[in-house]
């Protein structure tokens, strides 16, 4: 798409990127969600998709601790991703997703868990498979996860979600 970018976000695209969740979503769950998680400091980093300089896409990953009896190891959580309605269908999810995933290899992250349609996850990788020796509060076909690689990637633990996450609805887990 022409004049698309993603970046990082800026604290200057926090109203917009509320909107952008509220519109995606049809709620403000997941706009309180981000800024819950922001306020926290529980994002590891987050991205936009721009288009005329409007923000139109948003993607965050936080921290999950992944308590196992050998001890604790450390994973991310995709969630959010949302794209404005009118722009979806257009690459910018996709493109938000391959970025997270890149950034996230680089900062040496070696697992990544997300809530979210496995038909739309699975192209980058993602199975429940992967994520089935997992214990969640969110466990279900949709709970998906992915290896960056990595020395140490665990197979098995009870994921912790950043506190924020506790807000949500546990019938719908976090959002995707």
């Amino acid at each position: 798409m022409d004049n698309q970018q993603v970046r990082d976000e800026s604290p200057d695209d926090a109203d917009a990127i509320d909107g952008v969740l509220s519109r995606a979503f049809g709620s403000t769950a997941e706009a309180h969600l981000v800024r819950s998680l922001r306020h926290a400091g529980h994002i590891r980093f987050a991205l936009v998709a721009t288009v005329e300089r409007s923000v139109v896409g948003h993607i965050a990953m936080s921290p999950l601790r992944i308590v196992a009896p050998d001890g604790e190891s450390a994973a991310l959580a995709l969630a959010p991703l949302a794209v404005d309605p009118p722009h979806q269908r257009r690459g910018i999810g996709a493109a938000l997703v391959r970025a997270t995933l890149d950034r996230a290899r680089t900062l040496g992250e070696s697992l990544v868990f997300v809530l979210g349609d496995p038909a739309y996850y699975g192209r980058f990788g993602f199975t429940a498979k992967l994520a089935r020796p997992f214990e969640c509060a969110y466990a279900c076909d949709a709970f998906q996860a992915l290896s960056l690689g990595g020395e140490s990637v665990p197979s098995s633990g009870r994921i912790i979600y950043s506190p924020p996450f506790d807000e949500l609805p546990t019938d719908d887990g976090p959002t995707r």
